[in-house]
Protein backbone atom coordinates (compact mmCIF):
# COMPACT_ATOMS: atom_id res chain seq x y z
CA UNK A 1 0.00 0.00 0.00
CA UNK A 2 1.25 3.00 -1.06
CA UNK A 3 2.05 5.60 1.64
CA UNK A 4 1.24 9.03 -0.28
CA UNK A 5 -2.15 7.22 -1.35
CA UNK A 6 -2.99 6.61 2.63
CA UNK A 7 -2.16 10.18 3.04
CA UNK A 8 -4.42 11.61 0.10
CA UNK A 9 -7.32 9.14 1.72
CA UNK A 10 -6.68 10.47 4.99
CA UNK A 11 -7.16 14.33 4.14
CA UNK A 12 -9.93 13.80 1.82
CA UNK A 13 -11.93 11.93 5.03
CA UNK A 14 -10.82 14.99 7.07
CA UNK A 15 -12.59 16.93 5.05
CA UNK A 16 -15.43 14.66 4.04
CA UNK A 17 -15.54 14.38 7.94
CA UNK A 18 -15.70 18.52 8.22
CA UNK A 19 -17.93 18.72 5.46
CA UNK A 20 -20.96 16.47 5.44
CA UNK A 21 -20.85 14.74 8.98
CA UNK A 22 -24.22 16.15 9.76
CA UNK A 23 -25.89 14.46 6.54
CA UNK A 24 -24.10 11.66 7.80
CA UNK A 25 -25.34 11.55 11.08
CA UNK A 26 -28.80 12.59 10.32
CA UNK A 27 -28.90 9.36 7.50
CA UNK A 28 -27.19 6.59 9.78
CA UNK A 29 -27.07 7.67 13.53
CA UNK A 30 -30.82 9.28 13.25
CA UNK A 31 -31.59 11.46 16.25
CA UNK A 32 -34.45 10.08 18.54
CA UNK A 33 -37.86 10.63 17.19
CA UNK A 34 -39.33 13.86 18.79
CA UNK A 35 -41.87 14.02 21.15
CA UNK A 36 -45.62 13.85 21.14
CA UNK A 37 -47.09 16.83 19.91
CA UNK A 38 -50.71 18.52 21.39
CA UNK A 39 -52.66 21.62 20.61
CA UNK A 40 -51.67 24.30 22.92
CA UNK A 41 -55.18 26.23 24.31
CA UNK A 42 -54.21 28.95 26.70
CA UNK A 43 -56.38 31.67 27.78
CA UNK A 44 -54.98 35.15 27.44
CA UNK A 45 -56.27 38.40 30.39
CA UNK A 46 -56.45 35.67 33.57
CA UNK A 47 -58.81 33.45 31.83
CA UNK A 48 -57.36 29.91 31.22
CA UNK A 49 -59.41 27.41 28.93
CA UNK A 50 -60.70 24.07 29.75
CA UNK A 51 -57.45 21.67 29.33
CA UNK A 52 -55.92 18.40 30.57
CA UNK A 53 -53.88 20.08 33.71
CA UNK A 54 -51.29 17.54 32.67
CA UNK A 55 -50.34 19.23 29.17
CA UNK A 56 -48.69 21.88 28.51
CA UNK A 57 -52.29 22.73 26.78
CA UNK A 58 -52.73 24.47 30.26
CA UNK A 59 -49.86 26.55 30.13
CA UNK A 60 -50.17 30.42 31.38
CA UNK A 61 -50.30 32.72 28.44
CA UNK A 62 -51.06 36.47 29.51
CA UNK A 63 -50.86 38.84 27.20
CA UNK A 64 -49.29 38.37 23.50
CA UNK A 65 -46.44 37.25 22.19
CA UNK A 66 -44.79 40.22 20.83
CA UNK A 67 -45.40 42.59 18.65
CA UNK A 68 -48.30 41.65 16.62
CA UNK A 69 -48.15 41.98 12.62
CA UNK A 70 -50.11 44.68 12.42
CA UNK A 71 -48.53 47.02 15.66
CA UNK A 72 -46.29 50.31 14.29
CA UNK A 73 -42.68 48.92 15.70
CA UNK A 74 -41.23 51.75 17.48
CA UNK A 75 -37.56 51.68 17.99
CA UNK A 76 -36.15 50.72 21.88
CA UNK A 77 -35.33 53.69 23.38
CA UNK A 78 -38.78 55.12 22.25
CA UNK A 79 -40.73 52.01 24.28
CA UNK A 80 -38.28 51.92 26.90
CA UNK A 81 -38.86 55.50 28.16
CA UNK A 82 -42.58 55.66 28.05
CA UNK A 83 -42.60 52.65 30.26
CA UNK A 84 -42.73 52.59 34.33
CA UNK A 85 -39.17 50.31 34.96
CA UNK A 86 -37.29 48.93 37.66
CA UNK A 87 -33.75 49.14 36.21
CA UNK A 88 -31.35 46.24 36.51
CA UNK A 89 -27.25 46.61 37.32
CA UNK A 90 -25.08 44.07 37.79
CA UNK A 91 -20.80 43.79 36.87
CA UNK A 92 -22.14 41.70 33.30
CA UNK A 93 -25.42 43.34 32.53
CA UNK A 94 -27.86 46.23 32.51
CA UNK A 95 -31.33 46.92 31.92
CA UNK A 96 -34.75 46.86 33.30
CA UNK A 97 -38.39 45.31 34.51
CA UNK A 98 -41.29 46.53 32.65
CA UNK A 99 -43.87 47.26 35.53
CA UNK A 100 -46.44 46.68 33.12
CA UNK A 101 -47.10 42.96 32.74
CA UNK A 102 -44.15 42.41 35.03
CA UNK A 103 -41.74 41.58 32.04
CA UNK A 104 -37.92 40.88 32.22
CA UNK A 105 -38.13 42.65 28.57
CA UNK A 106 -34.69 45.26 28.57
CA UNK A 107 -31.02 43.23 29.04
CA UNK A 108 -28.11 44.56 27.61
CA UNK A 109 -24.58 42.88 27.99
CA UNK A 110 -22.41 45.03 28.89
CA UNK A 111 -19.06 42.91 28.83
CA UNK A 112 -20.14 42.42 25.15
CA UNK A 113 -20.13 44.80 21.72
CA UNK A 114 -22.17 44.23 19.14
CA UNK A 115 -18.72 44.37 16.97
CA UNK A 116 -14.88 45.18 17.59
CA UNK A 117 -15.16 48.62 16.84
CA UNK A 118 -14.21 50.63 20.31
CA UNK A 119 -17.48 52.41 20.09
CA UNK A 120 -20.38 49.88 19.25
CA UNK A 121 -23.00 49.76 21.39
CA UNK A 122 -22.95 46.47 24.02
CA UNK A 123 -24.95 43.50 22.56
CA UNK A 124 -28.51 44.06 23.24
CA UNK A 125 -30.13 40.42 24.73
CA UNK A 126 -33.95 40.96 25.37
CA UNK A 127 -36.09 43.97 23.50
CA UNK A 128 -39.75 45.23 24.76
CA UNK A 129 -42.93 44.29 22.76
CA UNK A 130 -43.66 46.52 20.32
CA UNK A 131 -40.21 47.16 18.91
CA UNK A 132 -37.87 45.03 16.36
CA UNK A 133 -37.39 41.58 16.96
CA UNK A 134 -38.91 41.27 20.56
CA UNK A 135 -37.27 39.30 23.10
CA UNK A 136 -38.77 38.79 26.86
CA UNK A 137 -39.07 36.57 30.10
CA UNK A 138 -42.34 36.76 31.59
CA UNK A 139 -43.60 34.94 34.87
CA UNK A 140 -47.57 34.27 34.84
CA UNK A 141 -50.28 32.60 36.72
CA UNK A 142 -53.63 30.81 35.14
CA UNK A 143 -56.78 30.28 36.69
CA UNK A 144 -60.89 30.01 36.10
CA UNK A 145 -63.39 32.01 38.48
CA UNK A 146 -60.73 34.60 39.57
CA UNK A 147 -58.60 37.33 38.00
CA UNK A 148 -55.21 36.97 37.76
CA UNK A 149 -51.98 39.50 36.33
CA UNK A 150 -52.14 39.55 32.80
CA UNK A 151 -50.33 41.75 30.17
CA UNK A 152 -51.65 44.73 30.87
CA UNK A 153 -51.62 44.53 34.57
CA UNK A 154 -49.74 47.56 36.76
CA UNK A 155 -47.59 46.08 39.43
CA UNK A 156 -46.47 47.94 42.61
CA UNK A 157 -42.61 47.65 43.29
CA UNK A 158 -40.58 48.00 46.58
CA UNK A 159 -37.24 49.21 45.63
CA UNK A 160 -35.77 51.65 42.78
CA UNK A 161 -32.84 49.39 41.39
CA UNK A 162 -32.80 44.91 41.16
CA UNK A 163 -28.99 44.57 41.72
CA UNK A 164 -27.00 41.58 43.41
CA UNK A 165 -27.08 43.74 46.35
CA UNK A 166 -30.69 44.81 46.62
CA UNK A 167 -34.02 42.75 45.56
CA UNK A 168 -37.22 44.10 44.29
CA UNK A 169 -40.43 42.90 45.43
CA UNK A 170 -43.49 43.75 42.53
CA UNK A 171 -47.26 43.11 44.25
CA UNK A 172 -50.70 43.62 42.77
CA UNK A 173 -54.30 42.03 44.36
CA UNK A 174 -57.87 41.52 42.60
CA UNK A 175 -60.87 42.35 43.84
CA UNK A 176 -61.78 38.95 44.78
CA UNK A 177 -59.31 38.40 47.89
CA UNK A 178 -56.54 36.80 45.88
CA UNK A 179 -52.96 39.16 46.33
CA UNK A 180 -49.56 38.43 44.25
CA UNK A 181 -46.43 38.51 45.15
CA UNK A 182 -43.19 38.54 42.57
CA UNK A 183 -39.57 38.68 44.40
CA UNK A 184 -36.91 38.90 42.12
CA UNK A 185 -33.23 38.72 43.04
CA UNK A 186 -30.04 38.67 40.42
CA UNK A 187 -26.37 37.07 41.13
CA UNK A 188 -23.09 38.79 39.76
CA UNK A 189 -23.54 37.11 36.24
CA UNK A 190 -26.68 36.30 34.30
CA UNK A 191 -29.35 34.23 36.85
CA UNK A 192 -32.44 35.91 37.74
CA UNK A 193 -34.72 33.68 40.17
CA UNK A 194 -37.95 35.03 40.98
CA UNK A 195 -40.46 33.37 43.75
CA UNK A 196 -43.78 34.20 42.80
CA UNK A 197 -46.62 34.35 45.41
CA UNK A 198 -50.55 34.05 45.49
CA UNK A 199 -52.03 34.56 48.82
CA UNK A 200 -55.62 33.71 48.74
CA UNK A 201 -57.64 35.91 51.47
CA UNK A 202 -61.22 35.05 49.85
CA UNK A 203 -63.89 32.79 51.18
CA UNK A 204 -63.09 30.03 49.28
CA UNK A 205 -60.56 27.73 47.96
CA UNK A 206 -58.96 28.21 44.18
CA UNK A 207 -56.98 26.28 41.87
CA UNK A 208 -54.50 28.53 40.23
CA UNK A 209 -51.09 27.30 37.94
CA UNK A 210 -47.79 29.19 37.76
CA UNK A 211 -45.72 29.14 34.57
CA UNK A 212 -42.66 31.24 33.45
CA UNK A 213 -41.97 31.99 29.72
CA UNK A 214 -39.92 33.48 26.88
CA UNK A 215 -41.60 35.04 24.07
CA UNK A 216 -39.18 36.06 21.11
CA UNK A 217 -39.89 37.79 17.96
CA UNK A 218 -38.37 36.48 14.54
CA UNK A 219 -35.24 34.73 13.74
CA UNK A 220 -31.13 35.60 13.02
CA UNK A 221 -30.79 37.59 9.91
CA UNK A 222 -27.18 37.56 10.14
CA UNK A 223 -25.43 34.40 8.24
CA UNK A 224 -23.06 33.91 10.54
CA UNK A 225 -25.63 33.61 13.68
CA UNK A 226 -28.33 31.21 11.51
CA UNK A 227 -28.49 27.34 12.12
CA UNK A 228 -26.28 25.98 10.33
CA UNK A 229 -25.14 21.80 10.55
CA UNK A 230 -22.08 22.75 13.22
CA UNK A 231 -23.92 25.85 15.05
CA UNK A 232 -27.25 24.97 16.53
CA UNK A 233 -29.54 28.52 16.56
CA UNK A 234 -33.29 28.18 17.91
CA UNK A 235 -34.91 26.55 20.33
CA UNK A 236 -32.92 24.73 23.16
CA UNK A 237 -33.38 22.88 26.76
CA UNK A 238 -33.05 19.65 28.56
CA UNK A 239 -36.32 18.00 28.20
CA UNK A 240 -37.30 14.27 29.15
CA UNK A 241 -33.93 13.35 30.36
CA UNK A 242 -32.02 14.75 27.38
CA UNK A 243 -30.68 17.58 25.50
CA UNK A 244 -32.90 18.72 22.69
CA UNK A 245 -32.06 20.98 19.64
CA UNK A 246 -34.98 22.11 17.79
CA UNK A 247 -35.37 24.27 14.65
CA UNK A 248 -37.71 27.03 14.38
CA UNK A 249 -38.50 25.49 10.87
CA UNK A 250 -39.61 22.21 12.57
CA UNK A 251 -41.82 23.82 15.12
CA UNK A 252 -43.61 25.86 12.23
CA UNK A 253 -43.98 23.03 10.80
CA UNK A 254 -45.28 20.78 13.75
CA UNK A 255 -48.99 20.01 14.24
CA UNK A 256 -50.36 22.54 16.12
CA UNK A 257 -47.26 24.58 16.01
CA UNK A 258 -46.52 22.86 19.44
CA UNK A 259 -43.67 20.32 20.56
CA UNK A 260 -44.64 19.43 24.30
CA UNK A 261 -42.70 17.51 26.95
CA UNK A 262 -43.62 16.07 30.29
CA UNK A 263 -40.68 17.11 32.27
CA UNK A 264 -38.13 20.06 31.84
CA UNK A 265 -35.08 20.73 33.52
CA UNK A 266 -34.24 24.29 31.35
CA UNK A 267 -35.87 25.46 28.40
CA UNK A 268 -34.94 28.28 26.03
CA UNK A 269 -33.51 29.77 22.46
CA UNK A 270 -29.71 29.80 21.73
CA UNK A 271 -27.95 31.91 19.39
CA UNK A 272 -24.06 31.25 18.77
CA UNK A 273 -22.88 33.51 21.79
CA UNK A 274 -25.94 33.80 23.58
CA UNK A 275 -28.92 32.16 25.39
CA UNK A 276 -32.16 33.18 26.90
CA UNK A 277 -33.56 29.52 29.17
CA UNK A 278 -36.38 29.65 31.95
CA UNK A 279 -35.22 27.06 34.85
CA UNK A 280 -37.62 25.48 37.51
CA UNK A 281 -36.63 25.01 41.41
CA UNK A 282 -33.88 21.98 41.66
CA UNK A 283 -35.78 18.81 41.03
CA UNK A 284 -39.05 20.19 40.45
CA UNK A 285 -41.66 18.53 38.18
CA UNK A 286 -43.19 20.93 35.27
CA UNK A 287 -44.63 20.35 32.21
CA UNK A 288 -43.14 22.31 29.39
CA UNK A 289 -43.87 23.41 25.09
CA UNK A 290 -42.05 24.97 22.43
CA UNK A 291 -44.87 26.92 20.71
CA UNK A 292 -45.12 28.56 17.27
CA UNK A 293 -47.03 31.91 17.34
CA UNK A 294 -48.87 34.60 14.82
CA UNK A 295 -46.75 37.35 13.52
CA UNK A 296 -43.19 35.18 13.30
CA UNK A 297 -43.45 35.09 17.27
CA UNK A 298 -41.96 31.95 18.98
CA UNK A 299 -42.61 30.67 22.83
CA UNK A 300 -40.74 28.26 25.24
CA UNK A 301 -42.39 27.62 28.45
CA UNK A 302 -42.42 25.68 31.19
CA UNK A 303 -46.28 25.08 33.82
CA UNK A 304 -46.85 23.58 36.88
CA UNK A 305 -49.56 21.51 38.12
CA UNK A 306 -52.89 23.24 39.08
CA UNK A 307 -52.66 23.71 42.88
CA UNK A 308 -55.36 24.25 45.18
CA UNK A 309 -54.77 27.29 47.60
CA UNK A 310 -56.98 27.35 50.67
CA UNK A 311 -58.89 30.16 52.52
CA UNK A 312 -56.09 32.15 54.34
CA UNK A 313 -53.33 30.14 53.16
CA UNK A 314 -50.56 31.36 50.17
CA UNK A 315 -48.73 29.50 47.65
CA UNK A 316 -44.97 30.06 46.63
CA UNK A 317 -43.20 28.68 43.76
CA UNK A 318 -39.64 29.45 42.32
CA UNK A 319 -38.75 30.34 38.95
CA UNK A 320 -35.05 31.00 37.51
CA UNK A 321 -34.13 33.24 34.40
CA UNK A 322 -31.05 33.07 32.50
CA UNK A 323 -30.21 35.96 30.11
CA UNK A 324 -26.68 36.42 29.30
CA UNK A 325 -23.63 35.24 27.25
CA UNK A 326 -22.71 30.98 26.69
CA UNK A 327 -19.43 31.02 29.20
CA UNK A 328 -18.02 27.92 29.57
CA UNK A 329 -17.29 28.48 32.97
CA UNK A 330 -20.12 30.03 33.85
CA UNK A 331 -22.51 27.78 32.23
CA UNK A 332 -20.18 24.63 34.39
CA UNK A 333 -21.04 26.45 37.30
CA UNK A 334 -24.76 27.06 37.49
CA UNK A 335 -25.10 23.58 36.21
CA UNK A 336 -22.53 22.31 39.41
CA UNK A 337 -23.92 24.78 41.51
CA UNK A 338 -27.44 25.78 41.26
CA UNK A 339 -28.46 22.40 39.99
CA UNK A 340 -29.38 23.19 36.28
CA UNK A 341 -29.05 20.12 34.53
CA UNK A 342 -26.99 19.86 31.46
CA UNK A 343 -26.89 24.09 30.83
CA UNK A 344 -23.32 23.64 29.77
CA UNK A 345 -24.71 21.40 26.56
CA UNK A 346 -26.28 24.98 25.33
CA UNK A 347 -23.14 24.96 23.97
CA UNK A 348 -23.52 22.64 20.82
CA UNK A 349 -20.19 20.77 21.41
CA UNK A 350 -21.10 18.06 19.06
CA UNK A 351 -20.51 14.47 18.30
CA UNK A 352 -16.48 15.22 19.81
CA UNK A 353 -18.10 16.71 23.31
CA UNK A 354 -15.54 14.81 24.57
CA UNK A 355 -12.87 15.72 22.76
CA UNK A 356 -13.49 19.28 22.28
CA UNK A 357 -13.86 20.18 25.96
CA UNK A 358 -10.50 19.55 26.73
CA UNK A 359 -9.32 21.19 24.23
CA UNK A 360 -10.89 24.69 25.17
CA UNK A 361 -10.00 24.20 28.62
CA UNK A 362 -6.29 23.46 27.41
CA UNK A 363 -6.22 26.53 24.92
CA UNK A 364 -8.12 28.85 27.54
CA UNK A 365 -5.27 27.69 30.13
CA UNK A 366 -2.80 28.72 27.52
CA UNK A 367 -4.11 32.24 26.91
CA UNK A 368 -4.63 33.03 30.56
CA UNK A 369 -0.61 32.18 30.25
CA UNK A 370 0.16 34.53 27.17
CA UNK A 371 -2.71 36.95 26.90
CA UNK A 372 -2.99 36.38 23.22
CA UNK A 373 -5.95 33.81 22.11
CA UNK A 374 -3.25 33.31 18.54
CA UNK A 375 -0.20 32.90 20.51
CA UNK A 376 -2.31 30.58 22.37
CA UNK A 377 -3.22 28.59 19.18
CA UNK A 378 0.60 28.31 18.46
CA UNK A 379 1.29 27.16 21.72
CA UNK A 380 -1.71 24.74 21.75
CA UNK A 381 -0.42 23.31 18.21
CA UNK A 382 3.05 22.79 19.63
CA UNK A 383 2.14 20.56 22.57
CA UNK A 384 0.14 18.36 19.83
CA UNK A 385 2.87 18.38 17.89
CA UNK A 386 4.88 17.11 21.16
CA UNK A 387 2.29 14.58 22.03
CA UNK A 388 2.14 13.15 18.70
CA UNK A 389 6.08 13.10 18.46
CA UNK A 390 6.10 9.24 18.90
CA UNK A 391 3.54 8.74 16.79
CA UNK A 392 5.39 10.98 14.00
CA UNK A 393 8.43 9.14 14.21
CA UNK A 394 7.09 5.89 14.00
CA UNK A 395 5.23 7.46 10.37
CA UNK A 396 8.72 8.37 8.88
CA UNK A 397 10.54 5.16 9.99
CA UNK A 398 7.87 3.64 8.21
CA UNK A 399 7.82 5.59 5.12
CA UNK A 400 11.08 5.12 5.55
CA UNK A 401 10.79 1.22 5.23
CA UNK A 402 8.42 1.48 2.52
CA UNK A 403 10.83 3.63 0.12
CA UNK A 404 13.70 0.72 0.69
CA UNK A 405 11.62 -1.95 -0.44
CA UNK A 406 9.80 0.11 -3.27
CA UNK A 407 11.73 -1.59 -6.16
CA UNK A 408 10.67 -4.88 -4.25
CA UNK A 409 7.08 -3.57 -4.16
CA UNK A 410 7.51 -2.76 -8.17
CA UNK A 411 8.57 -5.76 -9.02
CA UNK A 412 5.89 -7.74 -7.22
CA UNK A 413 2.70 -5.38 -9.08
CA UNK A 414 4.58 -5.95 -12.14
CA UNK A 415 4.75 -9.57 -11.99
CA UNK A 416 1.14 -9.89 -10.44
CA UNK A 417 -0.72 -7.30 -12.43
CA UNK A 418 -2.91 -9.50 -13.97
CA UNK A 419 -3.68 -11.12 -10.15
CA UNK A 420 -4.80 -8.82 -8.41
CA UNK A 421 -5.58 -11.46 -4.86
CA UNK A 422 -2.22 -12.62 -5.48
CA UNK A 423 -0.62 -9.15 -6.01
CA UNK A 424 -1.89 -8.11 -3.00
CA UNK A 425 -1.35 -11.65 -0.67
CA UNK A 426 2.61 -11.01 -1.82
CA UNK A 427 2.04 -7.76 -0.90
CA UNK A 428 1.29 -8.36 2.90
CA UNK A 429 3.76 -11.23 3.25
CA UNK A 430 6.29 -8.94 1.89
CA UNK A 431 5.34 -6.37 4.82
CA UNK A 432 5.56 -9.08 7.63
CA UNK A 433 8.90 -10.28 6.42
CA UNK A 434 10.34 -6.30 6.50
CA UNK A 435 8.58 -5.60 9.82
CA UNK A 436 6.77 -2.85 8.05
CA UNK A 437 3.38 -1.67 8.97
CA UNK A 438 1.25 -0.01 5.51
CA UNK A 439 -0.84 1.75 8.20
CA UNK A 440 1.56 3.81 10.16
CA UNK A 441 1.76 6.34 7.45
CA UNK A 442 -1.51 7.40 7.61
CA UNK A 443 -2.13 7.25 11.85
CA UNK A 444 -1.25 10.76 12.83
CA UNK A 445 -3.10 12.59 9.58
CA UNK A 446 -6.40 10.17 10.91
CA UNK A 447 -5.70 11.56 14.85
CA UNK A 448 -5.25 14.81 13.52
CA UNK A 449 -9.32 14.48 11.75
CA UNK A 450 -10.55 15.05 15.24
CA UNK A 451 -8.20 17.20 16.90
CA UNK A 452 -9.13 19.67 13.70
CA UNK A 453 -12.93 19.24 13.90
CA UNK A 454 -12.33 19.97 18.04
CA UNK A 455 -10.61 23.14 17.56
CA UNK A 456 -12.94 24.43 14.81
CA UNK A 457 -16.08 23.90 17.07
CA UNK A 458 -14.02 26.39 19.82
CA UNK A 459 -13.49 28.36 17.34
CA UNK A 460 -16.92 28.85 15.98
CA UNK A 461 -18.83 28.45 19.25
CA UNK A 462 -16.97 29.30 22.64
CA UNK A 463 -17.66 33.56 22.92
CA UNK A 464 -14.20 33.35 24.89
CA UNK A 465 -12.86 33.63 21.41
CA UNK A 466 -15.25 36.20 20.08
CA UNK A 467 -13.29 39.64 18.89
CA UNK A 468 -10.12 38.07 20.13
CA UNK A 469 -7.31 39.70 17.94
CA UNK A 470 -3.85 38.57 17.02
CA UNK A 471 -1.16 40.36 15.73
CA UNK A 472 -1.17 43.20 12.44
CA UNK A 473 -4.88 43.02 10.85
CA UNK A 474 -6.42 40.14 12.56
CA UNK A 475 -9.04 41.83 15.29
CA UNK A 476 -10.80 38.95 15.16
CA UNK A 477 -9.72 35.25 15.21
CA UNK A 478 -13.30 33.88 15.42
CA UNK A 479 -14.16 35.84 12.04
CA UNK A 480 -12.64 35.13 8.73
CA UNK A 481 -9.47 37.07 7.80
CA UNK A 482 -10.11 40.37 6.64
CA UNK A 483 -7.40 41.15 4.32
CA UNK A 484 -8.36 39.64 0.88
CA UNK A 485 -7.01 40.19 -2.33
CA UNK A 486 -10.24 40.98 -4.39
CA UNK A 487 -10.73 43.90 -1.54
CA UNK A 488 -7.05 44.84 -1.70
CA UNK A 489 -6.66 43.16 1.55
CA UNK A 490 -9.07 45.21 3.68
CA UNK A 491 -8.85 48.95 1.88
CA UNK A 492 -12.21 48.70 -0.64
CA UNK A 493 -15.08 48.08 1.51
CA UNK A 494 -16.89 45.16 0.53
CA UNK A 495 -17.03 41.26 1.49
CA UNK A 496 -15.97 38.92 -1.94
CA UNK A 497 -17.99 35.95 -2.36
CA UNK A 498 -16.93 32.87 -0.19
CA UNK A 499 -15.49 30.98 -3.11
CA UNK A 500 -12.83 33.95 -3.75
CA UNK A 501 -12.23 35.73 -0.58
CA UNK A 502 -8.88 34.41 -0.57
CA UNK A 503 -6.71 36.43 2.61
CA UNK A 504 -3.49 36.60 3.45
CA UNK A 505 -3.45 33.98 5.61
CA UNK A 506 -5.14 31.41 3.15
CA UNK A 507 -2.50 32.05 0.72
CA UNK A 508 0.18 31.61 3.76
CA UNK A 509 -1.75 28.36 4.53
CA UNK A 510 -1.34 27.10 1.04
CA UNK A 511 2.65 27.65 0.72
CA UNK A 512 3.21 26.35 3.74
CA UNK A 513 1.43 23.47 2.73
CA UNK A 514 3.21 23.29 -0.68
CA UNK A 515 6.52 23.78 1.02
CA UNK A 516 5.75 20.93 3.24
CA UNK A 517 4.59 18.21 0.22
CA UNK A 518 7.73 19.43 -1.51
CA UNK A 519 9.75 17.80 0.75
CA UNK A 520 7.88 14.48 0.71
CA UNK A 521 9.56 11.71 -1.98
CA UNK A 522 8.26 12.52 -5.19
CA UNK A 523 5.09 10.03 -6.00
CA UNK A 524 6.02 7.66 -8.41
CA UNK A 525 2.15 7.34 -9.81
CA UNK A 526 1.76 10.63 -12.17
CA UNK A 527 -1.69 10.75 -11.23
CA UNK A 528 -1.02 11.16 -7.61
CA UNK A 529 1.80 13.31 -8.26
CA UNK A 530 -0.86 16.02 -10.08
CA UNK A 531 -2.99 15.82 -7.05
CA UNK A 532 -0.31 16.97 -5.11
CA UNK A 533 0.80 20.03 -6.76
CA UNK A 534 -2.83 21.31 -6.70
CA UNK A 535 -3.83 19.81 -2.97
CA UNK A 536 -2.02 23.12 -1.24
CA UNK A 537 -4.14 25.66 -3.66
CA UNK A 538 -6.99 23.85 -3.44
CA UNK A 539 -7.04 23.86 -0.03
CA UNK A 540 -6.30 27.42 0.05
CA UNK A 541 -9.89 28.06 -1.57
CA UNK A 542 -11.48 25.94 0.54
CA UNK A 543 -10.36 27.27 4.25
CA UNK A 544 -10.15 30.66 3.01
CA UNK A 545 -13.62 31.98 4.34
CA UNK A 546 -13.30 29.79 7.77
CA UNK A 547 -11.89 31.69 11.18
CA UNK A 548 -8.67 32.59 11.09
CA UNK A 549 -8.12 30.77 14.24
CA UNK A 550 -8.48 28.51 12.22
CA UNK A 551 -5.85 28.76 9.78
CA UNK A 552 -3.91 30.06 12.30
CA UNK A 553 -3.83 26.61 13.61
CA UNK A 554 -2.87 24.70 10.18
CA UNK A 555 -0.39 27.05 9.45
CA UNK A 556 1.60 26.90 12.49
CA UNK A 557 0.69 23.05 12.46
CA UNK A 558 2.44 23.02 8.65
CA UNK A 559 5.35 24.75 9.39
CA UNK A 560 6.21 22.85 12.61
CA UNK A 561 5.60 19.78 10.29
CA UNK A 562 8.53 21.18 7.72
CA UNK A 563 11.03 21.52 10.54
CA UNK A 564 9.59 17.89 12.02
CA UNK A 565 10.58 16.66 8.42
CA UNK A 566 13.90 18.16 8.43
CA UNK A 567 14.78 16.72 11.40
CA UNK A 568 13.19 13.07 10.49
CA UNK A 569 15.39 12.95 7.31
CA UNK A 570 18.41 13.51 9.67
CA UNK A 571 17.50 10.20 11.51
CA UNK A 572 16.20 8.29 8.09
CA UNK A 573 18.74 8.57 5.75
CA UNK A 574 17.22 6.43 3.45
CA UNK A 575 13.90 8.55 3.45
CA UNK A 576 15.97 11.65 2.66
CA UNK A 577 17.58 9.71 -0.39
CA UNK A 578 14.47 8.34 -1.55
CA UNK A 579 12.97 12.21 -1.09
CA UNK A 580 16.49 13.45 -3.45
CA UNK A 581 16.39 10.83 -6.23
Amino acid sequence: MDDKRNLIAAILLSVAILLGWNFVSEKFFPTPAKPDVTTTVAGTSGAETAANPALPGALPAPGTPGAPASQVIRPVEAVLAAGQRIAIETPKLEGSINLVGARVDDITLTKYRQTIKKDSPPVRLFSPAGTKGAYFATLGWSAQGFAVPDASTVWTATGTRLTPATPVTLSWANTTGQSFRIEYSIDKDYLITAKQTIANNGAAPVAVRSGTYIDRTGTPTDPHEQDSWTIHVGPTGYLDGKSNFTNYDELVEAPAKTMSYGAAGWLGFTDKYWLAAVVPAKGEKVSAAFNALPGDSYRAAFARDLAEVAPGKQLTTTSRIFAGAKEVSTLSMYQDDQGITRLSNAIDWGWFEFFAVPIFKLLDWLFKQLGNFGFAIMALTLVIRLLMFPIAQRQFRSMAQMRVVQPKMKLLQDRYKDDKPKMQQELMKLYKDEKINPLAGCLPIVIQIPIFYALYKVLMLTIEMRHQPFVGWIKDLSAQDPAMILNLFGLLPFTPPSLLSIGVMAVILGVTMYLQFRLNPAPTDPVQAQVFKIMPWIFMFVMAPFAAGLLLYWITNNILSIGQQQWMYRQFPALKAAATK
